[in-house]
């Protein structure tokens, strides 16, 4: 009787063990076939194919020795006849009248040698012939209505050479040409940043570290009111090209931004954790408003924040501190009202077991607990927030961003974009070590 009773029970047990397993293995492959049918939209919706046959790798070739190298420029000006030579094109690094570097040789006829077999040659005349080997000479001459004439050794002008009755470009690997009505121009490129530690003025361009030494350590005195020593470290830090000392300045900039936004928002939202965790606060009305306000502090990305607070304030370092400050706020918040609301009650019963007050028990019982996790998420956003700080400067006007946005706009000037890029990641690095270094020194480090 009772094996006649367990038989229907066991198959409808059996029915209800398959269906499970048939359940489990069609999600199993529903969920990985979901997921490649989500990449083949993103595929085709974000064009991806069409994204590759846009793609420009010569310009990204470009861009990327730009990082590393720079260019000097030979201009003439074709109304008056007067030519330059100058480090990016930049007055600031011009050769002074009658100098030039060793491959272009001043005079009637202006010869520059490009190197590998290349010269061109500014021709009195106005005109201009660029010798490229393998292929033969160009020459470019103005007529009287200022349009160019172009003698090519082949009737068909190649792929690297743009031509039109204005303009005539020319680009080969060991730099590039250009002419029009109103400027002749040569453009050599050069591995390395040139005028990074001394401009062309400076009394200590072209010597070597050796000779720096030898100068700060014996040599007779350049500027008679100081050491050689201060004049070399003054000619660095105010170097007009490069502006050591003012990047310098707006590294410390970025930083302090970092600093006030992280630590104002750990003041604020200190004691309104306390408003919004559960075991210090019954009153439901007021928990629910502090963790709407987190909510919408945090809701708002900082740059949002950023832009609303610019218009409000205007642009400056203190609006970008404002801006981390009141994200930070809401995200301080919520971590510091669940670290309360998970601290150990028997901890508080004791110190409460001799007689303390709310606001001792809360000194003595409280935060100890929840300092290691406050200052640990503290220290982790001050680091996070110094690459923040860098984005946010960039729109404010403020710190090390400003600068790396200035760099990019101009569209030329690509190593001091590389350049403020290496300070931002060392930046970067050194407040990860710190921050560790400070966690380790504030908590304590396990073994």
């Amino acid at each position: 009787m009772t094996v006649m009773d367990a038989t229907p029970t066991q198959n409808v047990l059996r029915d209800e063990v398959t269906q499970l397993f048939r359940r489990k293995r069609i999600i199993s492959f529903a969920f990985p076939a979901v997921i490649l049918a989500y990449f083949a939209y993103i595929f085709f919706a974000f064009d991806v194919p069409g994204l590759m046959d846009r793609a420009r790798f010569d310009n990204v070739r470009i861009l990327l020795s730009d990082f590393v190298s720079h260019k000097t420029h030979v201009t003439r000006d074709n109304r008056t006849g007067e030519t330059s030579v100058a480090i990016e094109g930049e007055v600031k690094g011009r050769y002074p009248e009658g100098a030039s570097p060793d491959w272009v040789m001043l005079g009637e006829d202006i010869l520059i040698d490009l190197g590998e077999g290349h010269t061109v040659v500014f021709l009195a005349d106005g005109s201009a012939a660029y010798d490229i080997p393998g292929y033969g000479n160009v020459v470019v001459t103005p007529d009287e209505s200022r349009k160019l004439e172009l003698t090519l050794p082949e009737d068909t002008p190649p792929d690297w050479m743009s031509v039109s009755d204005t303009r005539v470009n020319i680009t080969t690997e060991q730099g590039r040409f250009s002419f029009t009505r109103n400027r002749t121009e040569v453009f050599k490129y050069d591995y390395g940043w040139e005028l990074f530690f001394f401009t062309l003025e400076s009394p200590f361009y072209g010597k070597s570290f050796g000779e720096l030494v030898g100068l700060s350590l014996s040599g007779d005195r350049i500027d008679p009111v100081r050491s050689n020593f201060s004049y070399i470290v003054s000619e660095f830090w105010t170097n007009s090209m490069w502006r050591h000392g003012d990047v310098f300045w707006a590294i410390l900039e970025t930083i302090l931004m970092a600093f006030l936004g992280t630590m104002g928002a750990a003041i604020v939202a200190f004691p309104l954790g306390f408003l919004a965790a559960s075991n210090f606060t019954p009153s439901r009305i007021m928990r629910f408003g502090s963790r709407r306000l987190f909510d919408f502090f945090r809701g708002v990305d900082g740059l949002i924040w950023t832009i609303i607070l610019s218009r409000a304030f205007g642009p400056g370092p203190l609006t970008g501190s404002l801006a981390i400050m009141i994200t930070d706020t809401g995200s301080f918040g919520k971590m510091f009202s669940e670290a309360l609301e998970n601290i150990d009650d028997k901890q508080v019963d004791g110190v409460r077991s001799t007689g303390a007050s709310s606001i001792q028990r809360a000194r003595f019982g409280v935060i100890p607990q929840v300092t290691p996790v406050l200052l640990s998420q503290v220290l982790y956003y001050l680091e996070s927030n110094t690459r923040s700080a860098t984005v946010i400067g960039a729109i404010v006007g403020g710190g090390i961003g400003l600068l790396l946005t200035q760099a990019i706009s101009t569209q030329k000037d690509w190593e001091e974009v590389s350049y403020y890029i290496v300070l931002i990641i060392l930046m970067v690095m050194f407040m990860d070590w710190f921050s560790g270094w400070l966690r380790g020194r504030l908590i304590g480090k396990k073994d």
